[in-house]
C-alpha cells in the first residue's frame, strides 16, 4: 500500500461485511479530510439545457491519451486495507438476485457529458464525454465514474455543464430517444485528494451527486433549439443502482461496460461511442506505470478505447436484474504486446480509501 502522509485539503458474491445503511452515522456528516467535495458551477437547468442535440452529437471522447504500452512482466501489488465489505444494489437490500444466462445491458450505465473549464463552451472542441453508472446511495442520486471524467488536471479544476444520461442509445431519433430515462445534472463532485492534488491514478475514481432528472423534447427554432421539459424524478428510482464492494481479491470475474469511441494506437477506430459495449474477464494486478503514478491497478483483457473511461467493473453481475457490485471503473487502456492495439483495460483497486469517498458521497442529499 502507498504511505498516507498527512496533507492540507484543497478548499474547494454477497454481503461480506454488515455495513448497516452505507455505514451512515451522525459522525459521518463531516466530509473526511482526504475527500474533496466541490459543488458544480452550472445549475441543473443550465447544464441540462446546454446539451442540445447538435452538441451531444458532436461531443468527442475524453482521455484520448490515457494509454500505456508495456509488456506485463512485473506487476503491482494492490492489497486490502481492511476487511472486505459490500453495499447491495438498489432493490436487493434484503434479497438475492436471480440467475440468467444472457448478458442484458445494465440500465444504470450511460454517457457522461461535460465541457472543458476555461474554454469557450460554445466551441465544439470543449464538448467531451465519458461513461458512468448509477450506484446505490441513501438518496438514490449517485453516479460513479473516473476522476479524470470530472476533474481537469491541466487547469486544476472540475469540469462544467456535467450531465449523466443513463442507457444512452444513439439511434436516428430525437434526443429524448437517446435519453430514455432522462438527463441528470451534477450538483456535487466527490473525489480523493490524491488524484486532485497529486494526479495519482491509483485514485482515479469519483462519485457525483446528481439532481433529479428531466426529459427534454427539442424542437428546432429560428434561433436554435426550443426545449420542452418534463421532470422525471430521482436517478435510482428510474434505473436502479449498482452495489458497491471494496477490499476484494485482486482476482475476480467482472463485466466492464462503457461507450468506447477513440482510436487504437495504430489509428483504427472500431467503436463509435453511440452504443454501449461490454467486456468480460478475470481481473489481475497490472504493472506500475510512472506516467500516471500508478502502482495499484487491476485489469482485464479488453480492447476498449477512449470514451469507455468511467464505465464500471461489475462483480457478480446478474443479467436477470441487470445489477452487480461496482469494484472498479475504466481508467487506463493498455497495449501489452506491442502491436499498437489496446488489449487490457484497468481500474484503480477499490480499497478502504475508495469506500471513504463513496460513503461521503452516498449520504449527500440533492433536490
Amino acid at each position: 500500500m502507498k504511505s498516507r502522509a498527512k496533507r492540507l485539503t484543497i478548499p474547494l458474491a454477497g454481503v461480506l461485511m454488515a455495513t448497516g445503511w452505507i455505514g451512515a452515522t451522525a459522525a459521518d456528516a463531516a466530509t473526511p479530510n482526504d475527500v474533496i467535495s466541490k459543488s458544480a458551477t452550472a445549475t441543473a437547468q443550465e447544464a441540462t439545457e446546454f446539451w442540445t442535440p447538435d452538441k451531444v452529437q458532436a461531443a468527442s471522447y475524453a482521455g484520448g491519451d490515457l494509454g500505456v504500452a508495456t509488456k506485463i512482466k512485473k506487476v503491482g501489488k494492490p492489497s486490502p486495507a481492511g476487511p472486505p465489505g459490500s453495499v447491495p444494489p438498489i432493490g436487493q437490500e434484503g434479497g438475492k438476485a436471480g440467475k440468467s444466462r444472457n448478458v442484458n445491458l445494465p440500465n444504470t450505465v450511460g454517457r457522461v457529458f461535460f465541457t472543458l473549464p476555461g474554454a469557450n463552451p460554445y466551441d465544439s472542441r470543449s464538448w467531451k464525454f465519458c461513461s458512468g453508472t448509477s450506484i446505490q446511495s441513501k438518496y438514490r442520486n449517485l453516479v460513479a465514474t473516473s476522476a479524470h471524467c470530472v476533474y481537469d488536471t491541466k487547469d486544476n479544476t472540475f469540469y462544467d455543464n456535467w450531465v449523466f444520461i443513463p442507457s444512452y442509445w444513439d439511434g436516428n431519433g430525437p434526443l429524448d430517444g437517446k435519453a430514455p430515462y432522462g438527463i441528470y445534472a451534477a450538483k456535487t463532485f466527490n473525489a480523493h485528494d490524491d488524484f486532485v492534488v497529486k494526479e495519482d491514478f491509483d485514485y482515479d475514481y469519483a462519485f457525483v451527486n446528481v439532481y433529479s432528472g428531466v426529459k427534454i423534447t427539442w424542437e428546432k427554432a429560428l434561433l436554435g433549439w426550443k426545449p420542452t421539459v418534463k421532470k422525471v424524478g430521482r436517478l435510482g428510482d428510474n434505473v436502479g443502482g449498482q452495489g458497491f464492494t471494496w477490499n476484494r481479491s485482486t482476482q475476480a470475474n467482472v463485466f466492464s461496460f462503457g461507450y468506447p469511441a477513440g482510436a487504437h494506437p495504430d489509428g483504427d477506430k472500431p467503436y463509435t461511442g453511440r452504443t454501449m459495449k461490454w467486456c468480460y474477464g478475470k481481473t489481475a494486478p497490472m504493472p506500475a506505470a510512472a506516467k500516471y503514478n500508478l502502482q495499484e491497478h487491476i485489469g482485464i483483457k479488453c480492447a476498449f478505447t477512449a470514451g469507455a473511461s468511467g464505465g464500471p467493473f461489475l462483480y457478480n453481475y446478474k443479467s436477470s436484474t441487470r445489477t452487480g457490485y461496482l469494484m472498479g471503473v475504466n481508467s487506463v487502456a493498455w497495449d501489452t504486446d506491442g502491436n499498437d492495439r489496446y488489449d487490457h483495460i484497468s481500474s484503480p483497486y477499490f480499497n478502504t480509501d475508495t469506500y471513504k469517498v463513496y460513503k461521503a458521497a452516498a449520504n449527500k442529499w440533492t433536490s
